[in-house]
């Protein structure tokens, strides 16, 4: 049982170390495939008018964006 319980907490560390060096380096997750924009895709929503939800959300996005420190 107490290897076990070693093996696990070192598992914890590990997964821990990991999640910090991801803060500190201040980077997203990113996929090794290169998302859909590798298949031509620009955009999640490819309508060609999206909704009124969406146009707000977009327009919030877009002024966090214009309003963004870094």
């Amino acid at each position: 049982m107490s290897l076990f319980l070693l093996t696990f907490g070192l598992l914890i560390l590990i997964v821990a170390a990991m999640a910090v060096g991801m803060i500190v380096q201040k980077k997203s997750m990113a996929s090794s495939c290169g998302g859909l924009g590798a298949v031509g895709i620009d955009k999640a929503c490819d309508c060609d008018d999206p909704c009124d939800k969406r146009k707000k959300r977009m327009a919030k996005e877009q002024a966090w964006k214009e309003n963004q420190i870094l």
